[in-house]
């Protein structure tokens, strides 16, 4: 089981499902054809431009299958970008994501800029024209919106690809109709694969199936009628809990599910059976799950800041004194997740989701119950009428905003009730009502308002009226200051800044005594009086240099378990740094501690610091060996860091035996591990790494060969520095078979005085062990002039 700190637990069945696209049932067959289609054998393929269309109802899997072609093929791309549109598409966001996905770093302000249509399809065919690009164009649902995005794509003569999906077989021709192409129409699982998929989200095989449901199971699947999101919600449904109910709930289930799906009328079939699902939840989980439908179509949920609202909004309600409402809130959300009525989109090493999404069908469902219910108002790009802005809401939320809306005004009265006011577009930050309009706001989310080159900023006047106020989200929203009179929000658990214009926090922050999550920027300056602030369990990103006092009532924060500090452009005298390790001596209950450019603190607390009992992670970045421990800290052991999953720490030299002490941290997930100096041979064994996913080591050589069978059994992701002379030579083995979990290895292939021929030979010898490996593991190889000072482009 995958646990959080409180022992709540996500069924690892379901992570399972979406881990591995490459592996679900039903679609590895259908993904190698569409490959073959797209890239011939020999890696060569047509030099025009080549469309295919997957066509479908919803919940057949059109996306996953998508997914799974897309992860297969990208690398042998100049660029890939994977796009989802959805039913109310922002042409303008489409365009953005599109640019943003080609290259993450060119266009890394891109969701910033105030370009039209025209300029950003400009900036996408001057983009493509030179490059053999993979471009995914997810869930189309009108054939005029095509029409835009195929005037972006240069049609080069360089093997670019381009994928579409859509519910609509006149859309799926129209994909086609400016470029060579197939359309792929898609099928409903076999009655073989449906029963895989059924048992192996129930009972984790497919032959485990008890004989007393083996009859209603076949009934049930009979009623699902091969659609995957049909199949594993029902499956989930049947296994809550992570016990499997027993054969009477079966056949009520069976009983419920009507005639089941149809062909000529999936949407509403699958209405239904969803359905089932919602009213089987307990009435504090309806509440959390109809919340989902105030974020727009195909939206990325970040789970912490979901969880947070939650508990702003009083969702959670707390079962144990002892147990935070944020803990009590993640176990909520991992029932929703066990029952399949959200997917992960980002899941870490640890196995925890960090981000979500929301399978459109879902959505459509909660999108209904909620109107049903007047939970949540949705203002969309739809044409509403002033009447429909004369009523009151509940919850209200922003999305696109049009013309005609724009030039209606909400009343004073009908906004008196609102529980929750979020916007998600920039558009409607020009629409903002006045905080006065508010009465008993508990959430204010306005971290999509980055309007800062065509606006004057917003305006958080009246911001200390609305003393029911829980959350606040301003992260990336154009606000230049937060008012003096913030201090009277006595209620506020959450306040995120980052990446706004704020230079200092008023001195009444301090009065906020209920606040339990505080996220700023390094360089924002803090008022003194930061210890009155003793609920604080989140805190982060504080920079040294601009409050220096936080070192000394950093102590008083004693409910603190994430903790980050900056230390740059501090000089750091003695008596400041042991100030500092005697207050991260006092936060006995921190389970994350992140320290940006340490300084001389760093080796100050290999000698003296002793870490929590619970430390589940530490991170240490130091950029430069000045900020680097000089040994590994003694203290890095299996007795004081028994729970430590995640380490990233840097040493100037590493000793004989200190990857195996390392490697023997019961509980290590993520290693990311910089040495510019070995003294000794490295020595480990055939039991260090047990439950390591991820291992990157950074500046000094080593290779799989130094890891002997029966060391790291679950590593899928591995990156080390080798010298391509001792690969081209023989004296180093780069054989990877007995790694058995492996999916990505990532080589800094040092060059130093190789000759070219040394070089290639290396290049292919790695390529050839990864391809011998029995799960064929992507291969990305840097190579490395150490004449030339190259930094190491790695990160975990």
């Amino acid at each position: 089981m995958c646990s959080t700190s409180n022992g709540a637990t996500i069924d690892p069945r379901v992570l399972a499902l979406h881990k591995h696209v490459g592996e679900l049932v039903g679609i590895e067959h259908t993904r190698n054809e569409l490959v073959k289609t797209l890239i011939c054998e020999d890696g060569t393929s047509e030099e025009q431009l080549k469309t295919i269309s997957i066509v479908g109802v919803g919940g057949l899997g059109k996306t996953t299958l998508t997914k799974a072609v897309y992860e297969k093929i990208k690398a042998q791309f100049d660029c890939a970008a994977f796009v989802p549109v959805g039913q109310k598409p922002d042409i303008r966001k489409v365009f953005k994501d599109l640019l943003y996905g080609l290259d993450k770093e060119k266009f890394k302000d891109i969701h910033n800029t105030t370009k039209g249509e025209n300029l950003l399809i400009e900036d996408i065919s001057e983009f493509l024209v030179d490059k053999r690009y993979l471009i995914v164009i997810d869930d189309i649902w009108e054939k005029d919106i095509w029409k835009y995005i195929d005037c972006a794509l240069y049609k080069n003569k360089l093997q670019s690809r381009v994928i579409t999906t859509t519910r609509n077989v006149s859309v799926s021709e129209a994909c086609l109709s400016s470029t060579n192409g197939t359309i792929h129409r898609m099928k409903h699982l076999s009655d073989e694969d449906s029963q895989i998929l059924f048992h192996k989200r129930i009972f984790q095989s497919e032959e485990k199936c008890p004989e007393d449901l083996q009859i209603v199971s076949r009934d049930i699947l009979k009623k699902c009628g091969g659609v995957p999101l049909a199949i594993i919600t029902i499956a989930s449904l049947l296994a809550s809990n992570q016990q499997v109910k027993p054969n009477h709930e079966w056949v009520d289930v069976y009983n419920s599910m009507g005639r089941g799906v149809t062909q000529s009328d999936t949407a509403k079939d699958m209405k239904m059976i969803l359905s089932l699902s919602y009213y089987d939840l307990p009435p504090h989980l309806k509440s959390c799950l109809l919340y989902l439908s105030i974020f727009p179509e195909d939206f990325v949920i970040k789970r912490v800041s979901l969880i947070r609202r939650w508990v702003a909004e009083g969702f959670i309600q707390r079962d144990k004194k002892e147990t935070s409402l944020f803990e009590i809130g993640e176990r909520y959300f991992n029932e929703l997740m066990n029952r399949s009525l959200i997917q992960p989109a980002e899941i870490n090493v640890e196995g925890t989701v960090v981000t979500f999404r929301i399978h459109d069908m879902v959505l459509d469902l909660i999108c209904s119950l909620s109107t049903e219910e007047n939970f949540i108002d949705v203002l969309d790009n739809v044409e509403w009428h002033a009447p429909n802005l004369q009523r009151k809401f509940r919850r209200l939320s922003l999305h696109n905003i049009n013309a005609k809306v724009q030039n209606h005004q909400f009343g004073s009265t009908n906004l008196s009730k609102v529980r929750t006011f979020a916007v998600f577009s920039s558009i409607a930050c020009d629409w903002l009502p006045p905080l006065s309009s508010f009465k008993f706001l508990r959430v204010l989310d306005l971290e999509n308002c980055d309007r800062r080159e065509i606006s004057s900023g917003i305006s958080l006047k009246y911001v200390g009226s609305l003393i029911h106020l829980r959350y606040l989200g301003l992260r990336n929203a154009d606000v230049q200051e937060l008012p003096l009179d913030i201090g009277k929000l006595q209620l506020l658990q959450t306040l995120d800044i980052r990446g706004t214009s704020i230079e200092e926090l008023p001195a009444s922050v301090v009065q906020l005594t209920n606040l339990i999550c505080l996220r700023v920027d390094k360089y924002l300056v803090l008022p003194r009086g930061m210890g009155n602030l003793m609920s604080l369990e989140v805190l982060g990103l504080v920079g040294l240099c601009p409050s220096p006092h936080i070192a000394k009532e950093l102590s008083h924060l004693t409910e603190l378990r994430t903790f980050s500090i900056n230390c740059v452009c501090v000089n750091m005298d003695g008596g400041l740094i042991d100030i500092l390790i005697k207050s991260l001596g006092n936060l006995q209950k921190l389970h994350n501690l992140c320290i940006d450019y340490g300084g001389r603190l760093i080796d100050r607390m290999r000698e003296s610091w002793v870490p929590p009992p619970h430390l589940r992670s530490f991170q240490s970045h130091g950029y430069s060996e000045t900020a680097w421990f000089s040994i590994l800290p003694k203290w890095v052991n299996s007795t004081s860091l028994p729970y430590l999953s995640t380490l990233i720490i840097e040493v100037k030299e590493l000793q004989g035996d200190d990857l195996q002490i390392i490697g023997m941290l019961p509980a290590l997930r993520l290693l990311h591990l910089r040495a510019s100096h070995v003294m000794g041979t490295l020595v480990v064994r055939a039991d260090a790494f047990p439950y390591a996913r991820c291992c990157l080591f950074n500046e000094f050589l080593t290779s799989p060969c130094l890891f002997p069978p029966g060391a790291m059994p679950r590593v899928h992701r591995l990156v080390f520095k080798v010298s391509a002379r001792s690969i081209a030579s023989g004296e180093v083995d780069c054989d990877m078979g007995h790694l058995p979990s492996l999916e990505h290895v990532g080589v800094i292939l040092q060059r130093d005085d190789s000759s070219n021929n040394e070089l290639e030979t290396a290049k292919a010898w790695l390529t050839r062990a990864a391809e011998a490996h029995p799960k064929r593991p992507s291969i990305v190889i840097y190579v490395l002039d150490t004449s030339a000072d190259v930094p190491l482009p790695v990160r975990p």
